[in-house]
């Protein structure tokens, strides 16, 4: 078995017949990713449902925990105001739901008209398909399950939107442990990118390098992916007081991801060029080991997520590339694309650099002057 400059293998046993049919790994990663939006949700839902029923008499709150249900959800982001918004487009919906209730009575085209309405209404008040997906679920529930005393859902949900954003707050999810998780798959897959790359340059080889261009192409939604935990969990550590410590873990975070957002960008051009100079099959071992070395570095950069102290050795080790950056004396003899490789790692090492906390003039001057 072949390993790769990662020191992942680069083949591994699949599971076939009725062991991956029955596997039940998979099943059981999900349920302990969303261990806490479970207990978030049984919380929030049977709190509603308690305080509604036994606090305010209502004989049946059935909104009061659908509503905590619907916006707190099992999905990725649950950042405040998106529960908020998702506890609006509900009461949106019961609000019309209400009112044609009272004017019209319940029947089966009653229940288009509340429908079509809420969804007229929802759709004007939000962009967001959710917003009126959420209001209709709660309009149909008004109409087909009517109730003799008016308004009464209403109060069911507004207990229940702040139940969940109660929740939100208390319990929070934990936002470092799911951030670091995407950001640990974004770095894997550049260094996946980079290897590639790095092996296409010492061999000169094209298909390769197109390998490593499609994998820098496909780091794009991981990167979204990061972006959207860390700023979930920033906004619930804004208002959880349980979260206050993570802070600034996360707005270190953030720094590391706008600077690694720049790093994709740069590294989709660099990986072109290589593409480009992998055309006449010419091995090129200089700019190799350079591409090598930055991705060791940004392997540093990976550990300092976990461990702040690894940042100056990450800062140190790519440093140690920048300084040597210099088309005129690394490949002096180098044709006109290669030098132009060597240029385009300059931007992709001030993207690192700015990532290990180093002020972006301050690493721009790190590169030398061309």
């Amino acid at each position: 078995m072949s390993a790769s400059p990662a020191g992942v293998p680069s083949t591994q046993a699949i599971p076939t017949g009725w062991r991956r049919r029955v596997d039940p790994r998979p099943g059981l990663q999900r349920v302990v990713a969303s261990s806490m939006a479970i207990v978030q949700i049984v919380v929030a839902a049977t709190g509603a449902f308690v305080f509604a029923h036994f606090v305010l008499g209502h004989p049946a709150p059935l909104l009061a925990a659908t509503v905590t249900v619907g916006s707190l959800g099992l999905v990725r982001d649950a950042r405040p105001r998106q529960v908020a918004e998702t506890v609006l487009g509900m009461l949106v919906g019961i609000v019309v739901a209400e009112l044609l209730y009272l004017i019209a009575g319940t029947g089966w085209w009653q229940i288009a008209l509340a429908l079509g309405v809420t969804l007229i209404v929802a759709r004007f008040l939000s962009a967001q398909p959710g917003f009126a997906i959420a209001a209709a679920i709660q309009s149909l529930i008004v109409m087909v399950i009517p109730s003799p005393v008016p308004w009464v859902r209403l109060i069911d949900g507004i207990v229940g939107g702040v139940a969940a954003l109660v929740v939100t707050a208390l319990i929070p999810r934990s936002p470092v442990k799911t951030e670091v998780r995407d950001a640990e798959r974004l770095f894997a897959a550049f260094d996946g990118s980079m290897a590639a790359l790095t092996q296409a340059l010492r061999r000169g080889d094209r298909f390769r390098a197109e390998r490593g261009l499609e994998k820098a192409r496909a780091v794009t939604p991981v990167v979204d992916d990061w972006r959207s935990s860390l700023d979930s969990g920033r906004a619930v550590a804004r208002i959880s007081p349980f979260l206050r410590r993570q802070r600034s873990e996360l707005q270190r975070h953030e720094r590391i991801r706008r600077s690694m957002d720049l790093a994709v960008r740069n590294l989709r051009v660099v990986a072109r060029r290589v593409v480009y100079l992998c055309d006449d099959g010419m091995p090129r071992p200089v700019v190799a080991d350079l591409l090598g070395e930055i991705a060791r570095a940004a392997g540093i950069v990976a550990s300092s997520l976990d461990d702040i102290s690894f940042e100056p050795a990450a800062r140190e080790a790519v440093l140690a590339v920048a300084a040597r950056l210099d088309p005129r004396t690394i490949v002096p003899e180098a044709s006109l694309g290669e030098q132009n490789l060597v240029a385009g790692l300059r931007p992709l090492v001030v993207d690192l650099l700015t990532a290990t906390g180093m002020p972006h003039a301050d690493a721009r001057l790190a590169v030398p002057r061309i």
